[in-house]
C-alpha cells in the first residue's frame, strides 16, 4: 500500500504541474521475477518514475514503452522474457528466468474511474478490496481494457466491466476473491474472443501497535514505516509518548492499559508488540488482548516473564485456551542474534511478517521448492460457450 500511496501522490503532483502520466503494472508472471503481479510504476511524460516493476532490469525499456503509450494515448501489453539468455537488453544477467506481462495505461484525468482513481479509493480506507484488470494476452494488438473495476469490502463498486458478455462471470470471480482473500487469473473464452483478467485482492497495510514509548520503540516505528505499515504507539507515560518522538506514527496515545483498545481501530491486520518494560502495564494489556481476535501478540523479554504473566492470569480466574496461546509470541522475534534495539526491531518485524503470511521464517537456501508458488499465477480458463 505504501507504493500505491506514493504513486497516487506522484500522480497528483504531475497533474498539478500539467504533466501527462502512464501507469505500468505487472499483470501476470510465468516463472520467477523480482516483483510479483500487482507491482506498479508511474511514469510521467518527463521520464519521472515512481514505484517499480522489477529490480531495475526492466525500468529502462519500460520508460520507453510508457512514453510511447503517452504519445499514442493507447494502452499496451508488453512481454518481457527474462528466460531468454541470448537477450541482454533487459538485464538477463540477473537470471530471473521469468516471462513477465506488463500493462501500460495512459491516465486520462477526465475519466472518473481511471486506474489512479480506482487505486485512490482502494487505499483511502482500511478495508479489503478487489481490483480487476483486463487484458488481451493471446493477441497483444487487440484493445487492452486495463484497470476497470474496484469492489470494496463494504460492497461499493467503482468502474465497470466493459464487456457485457463476461460481466457476470467476472463479478462471480470478484466475489470469490473477496471470500478467499486471494488473487487469481482467469481467461474468459467466447466464440470470437478471449479476455484475461487479473483479479487482485488488496489488503490494508499491517497496523502495528507498539505498546511502550521507550527509546527501543523508535526503530520499531522507523522500520515498520519504511515497509509501509501503519504504526501506533501507546504508553501510560506522557513524558515518553510524544508525537514529536514518533513523527511518522499515525497515532501516539497516552492511556491506561484498560482504556487502550477503546481508542484504537482493530482488524485482522492489527498486531501488538508489548515493550513498556513495565510488568504491570504489559500484564494488563495481555489480559485485554487475549480475548481479541488478532493474529499476533508479541512480548518483549525472557520466556519466564511471559510464563509468569500467564500463571498470574490463570490464578486470577481467567481461562486461557490453546487458541489464545497460539497468537502469543514470547519472547518476540526471530532468532537472528539480535543485540541492539535496531536489530531486535528487525527480528520482531520479520517474525510478524512471517506469521501474517503463514511462512516459517527460515532461510530460503533450505527451501526445497521455488520461493513463490507457480500455482498462484496459473490462469484458469473459463469457456463461456458449449
Amino acid at each position: 500500500m505504501k507504493e500505491l500511496r506514493e504513486i497516487i501522490k506522484a500522480y497528483d503532483a504531475a497533474l498539478h504541474a500539467g504533466k501527462k502520466a502512464a501507469l505500468a503494472a505487472v499483470v501476470h508472471l510465468d516463472g520467477s521475477s523480482y516483483r510479483r503481479p500487482g507491482a506498479r510504476m508511474l511514469v510521467t511524460d518527463e521520464g519521472e518514475l515512481t514505484g517499480a516493476i522489477s529490480g531495475g532490469c526492466l525500468e529502462g525499456d519500460a520508460l520507453r514503452k510508457a512514453l510511447l503509450v503517452l504519445n499514442q494515448q493507447q494502452s499496451k501489453l508488453v512481454t518481457y522474457d527474462t528466460s531468454d539468455e541470448d537477450d541482454a537488453t533487459i538485464g538477463i544477467q540477473l537470471g530471473c528466468a521469468g516471462v513477465i506481462q506488463v500493462l501500460f495505461e495512459p491516465i486520462q484525468p477526465n475519466q472518473p474511474d481511471n486506474p489512479i482513481q480506482l487505486l485512490r479509493k482502494a487505499v483511502a480506507i482500511r478495508q479489503h478490496a478487489v481490483l480487476v484488470t483486463l487484458f488481451s494476452l493471446q493477441n497483444k494488438r487487440n484493445e487492452q481494457p486495463g484497470t476497470c473495476l474496484l469492489m470494496e469490502a463494504n460492497g461499493n463498486i467503482s468502474g465497470k466491466i466493459p464487456y457485457p458478455e463476461i460481466e457476470a462471470h467476472v463479478m462471480e470471480d470478484v466475489h470469490a476473491a473477496m471470500q478467499t482473500k486471494q488473487s487469481s487469473f482467469k481467461q474468459y473464452i467466447g466464440r470470437e474472443f478471449a479476455i484475461t483478467a487479473f483479479i487482485e485482492f488488496l489488503e490494508p497495510p499491517v497496523s502495528l501497535v507498539v505498546v511502550g514509548a521507550g527509546n527501543d520503540a523508535i526503530p520499531m516505528m522507523q522500520i515498520a514505516d519504511t515497509i509501509g505499515w501503519d504504526v501506533r504507539v501507546v504508553d501510560g507515560r506522557g513524558t515518553h509518548a510524544k508525537p514529536e518522538r514518533f513523527a511518522s506514527a499515525c497515532q501516539v496515545l497516552v492511556s491506561k492499559p484498560e482504556k487502550v483498545l477503546e481508542q484504537i481501530p482493530m482488524d485482522n491486520q492489527t498486531v501488538f508488540v508489548m515493550m513498556t518494560h513495565n510488568y504491570n502495564y504489559d500484564l494488563a494489556m495481555l489480559r485485554a488482548l487475549l480475548h481479541r481476535d488478532i493474529p499476533y501478540i508479541g512480548m518483549l523479554g525472557p520466556k519466564k516473564k511471559m510464563d509468569r504473566m500467564l500463571d498470574e492470569l490463570r490464578d486470577s480466574g481467567m481461562e486461557i485456551t490453546d487458541q489464545m496461546l497460539q497468537k502469543v509470541y514470547g519472547p518476540t522475534g526471530l532468532e537472528i542474534g539480535a543485540e541492539t534495539a535496531e536489530e531486535i526491531a528487525l527480528s520482531i518485524i520479520a517474525e510478524i511478517k512471517a506469521v501474517l503470511t503463514g511462512k516459517p521464517g527460515g532461510m530460503l537456501r533450505h527451501k526445497q521448492d521455488v520461493i513463490h508458488s507457480r500455482e498462484a499465477t496459473r490462469i484458469e480458463e473459463k469457456k463461456l460457450h458449449p
